[in-house]
């Protein structure tokens, strides 16, 4: 059978990559074992959040050495801001072409006010890597954003304020469902401002908010859990999305990874 046969018909035909998160302990042990072990997955694709005490020209050594890549470098909110150039350097390093922030410091409730200074901050520093370092910054929604105001929420408001030629976002489905949103149709929303995605699934029966914050263990495996993947990923094959990457924050990642990506090589367009 070939490749374009075996992939004929699949709703999602990749195979997707990583979030260093997801193994976050195994990395803090061993970079290079655990870069194995997500290679005998047969994934080969990493955003790194974190360099567990290596530098990015180390890293890289690790990754080209097992054919692999980086294509995405996430940092911290004030780093981002404060230390744009060796942020830039370090992705460059990697090999990335997107550099993400997942979090916006911010007194709860997120409001009106801390939406419109996270977006301004992210036209400017989304422009220096534009410009200068010829990178793409991402935002990446984390529940909280997701205020009502208006007609929509506060998402919404960031969204509107950002200039799309500088400003992406990655998509963390869990975190749009979360606080009561389709990830679905915010794809449909906005086709064409989105990326990156998370792809993760939430323990059936767990009630969301605008926290942001959930138990690791409500991290379940793609497909045992309460989103509607298979709706979601027909939105994103219609969107600008670029990389996929798994992140299970569970501590049941040794079972859950595999399943999950089983569960997608396993989903059909019928």
């Amino acid at each position: 059978m070939t490749t374009a046969q075996a992939t004929e018909g699949r709703l999602f035909p990749r195979t997707p990559g990583m979030v260093s998160f997801t193994y976050r302990r195994e990395f803090d042990e061993d970079v290079a074992g655990t870069l194995d072990h997500i290679r005998s997955l047969g994934v080969t694709d990493i955003e790194f959040s974190n360099l567990f005490g290596r530098t990015a020209a180390e890293i890289r050594t690790l990754l080209d050495e097992r054919g692999m890549s980086c294509s995405s470098y996430g940092v911290g909110y004030a780093d981002l801001q404060d230390s744009t150039d060796a942020v830039a350097a370090a992705a460059k390093t990697l090999g990335a072409r997107f550099v993400r922030v997942a979090w916006i410091p911010h007194e709860s409730p997120f409001d009106h006010q801390q939406a419109l200074d996270a977006a301004a901050t992210f036209n400017r520093i989304g422009s220096r890597l534009r410009s200068e370092h010829d990178l793409t910054f991402c935002y990446h929604n984390h529940g909280y954003e997701f205020v009502p105001h208006n007609d929509g929420t506060l998402f919404d408001l960031i969204m509107q304020s950002t200039e799309p030629a500088v400003v992406g976002f990655e998509l963390d489905v869990l975190w749009t469902f979360f606080p009561g949103q389709d990830p679905a149709q915010l794809l449909r929303r906005y086709p064409d401002r989105f990326r990156l995605m998370h792809l993760k699934d939430l323990r059936c029966g767990v009630v969301g908010d605008l926290s942001g914050s959930t138990a690791p263990e409500n991290d379940v495996a793609l497909g045992d859990g309460q989103l509607d993947l298979p709706d979601i990923l027909r939105a994103a094959r219609e969107s600008s999305i670029e990389h996929y990457y798994i992140e299970d924050e569970s501590p049941s990642t040794a079972d859950q990874v595999p399943r999950s990506l089983a569960y997608l090589a396993s989903l059909r367009w019928s």
